[in-house]
């Protein structure tokens, strides 16, 4: 067992600090990026990601879709960098993000989504790089250096500057004004304690082998960030699916005290969220949600930051810290999980 503090760790709680200096640093690339967006005014808008980042692309595309009312889809980055696809998309926008800049694939991408006319941004912790050559906008995600394999900050960082400009393009001051409150935000939701899911996934009763994540909107991009980190962090098998989706299938597997947690923001899906997740409670399952409302389920301590789209990316600072100290406690490095690498190149 690790008996100093991790880089997970560490990069955790730095994520209030390096919120504050994307937003103090790419100020005017953001601007320029959403005035871009503003006069090009698209139809629709592409994202092109893997990993935690293509969890943040999912985060930004169900914003975007709730907020400038725009259809957003994700692409396969296969369809330029295997398939040579040509794709008609100069009536739309696209989003690349990638923390290194330099994935071929995500880049070639991007580049074919520039050719084929759409305006094209491209968020990345690394600059200058060849994501932003590809693209017509780059934005610093200013993240810093992130050493985990396991991306915390960079995945918080790359949803913020997606969440601002999306703010630049449409006008929306209360988004503004609820993206500068997010430093004060993280500080308090990095410090929230979840020690009892811990507890409980490790009672004499029996130790958890599984679990489900479960979020709607822009949550069900937070539950499938905490899955991929259980998988990444401590060899533990999770799968997050929507509140709603879960019933159509999953739920057969939910027998007495199988594990999940429910993702719940302040936004006009948590009383259906709530409402599956005491469901599940009332089959014996062992459930946890962020919501004040559960009435058979387990409350987990959140912070309601006033704003939907801001309380659901909260949420995901006290799992974080949580799964660190989770795959410590059973004898995993957070840092370097076997089998895995920091950046991941693929065609």
């Amino acid at each position: 067992m690790l008996t100093n503090m991790t880089n997970m760790r560490k990069e955790i709680d730095e994520i209030p600090e390096a919120t504050a200096r994307l937003l103090d640093g790419s100020a005017s690339e953001l601007a320029a990026a959403g005035r871009a967006l503003r006069e090009k005014d698209p139809a629709f808008l592409i994202t092109i990601a893997r990993g935690s980042s293509d969890h943040a692309a999912t985060f930004i595309k169900y914003a975007v879709e709730l907020t400038a009312g725009r259809p957003v889809a994700s692409l396969g980055p296969s369809l330029a960098s295997i398939y040579g696809a040509s794709l008609k998309l100069d009536g739309g926008a696209a989003i690349a993000i990638s923390q290194s800049g330099k994935s071929p694939d995500i880049v070639a991408m991007a580049e074919a989504a520039t050719k084929a006319g759409a305006v094209t941004v491209a968020l990345t912790n690394t600059l200058p790089s060849p994501i932003a050559s590809a693209s017509a906008y780059a934005v610093n995600i200013n993240a810093g250096p992130e050493l985990a394999v396991a991306a915390t900050k960079s995945f918080v960082n790359s949803i913020v500057a997606g969440l601002a400009l999306l703010s630049e393009w449409v006008g929306d001051e209360a988004l503004k004004a609820a993206i500068r409150a997010l430093p004060g935000h993280f500080d308090k939701a990095v410090k929230l304690d979840w020690s009892e899911l811990a507890n409980e996934l490790s009672s004499p009763l029996g130790e958890a082998e599984s679990l489900y994540m479960l979020g709607r909107g822009p949550a069900l991009a937070i539950a499938s960030e905490a899955a991929l980190k259980f998988k990444e962090t401590s060899n533990m098998h999770a799968e997050a699916y929507s509140a709603a989706e879960v019933l159509h299938g999953p739920v057969a597997l939910v027998e007495k005290r199988f594990p999940v947690v429910t993702f719940a923001a302040r936004d006009a899906a948590e009383a259906s969220a709530v409402e599956i997740a005491d469901s599940l409670s009332a089959k014996g399952a062992l459930v946890f949600a962020t919501s004040d409302k559960v009435k058979d389920s387990r409350r987990l301590p959140f912070v309601a930051t006033g704003h939907p789209l801001t309380d659901a990316l909260t949420l995901i600072l006290p799992f974080y810290g949580f799964v660190e100290a989770w795959s410590r406690a059973k004898g995993f490095n957070p840092d370097a999980p076997v089998a895995l690498k920091k950046v991941t190149e693929t065609l």
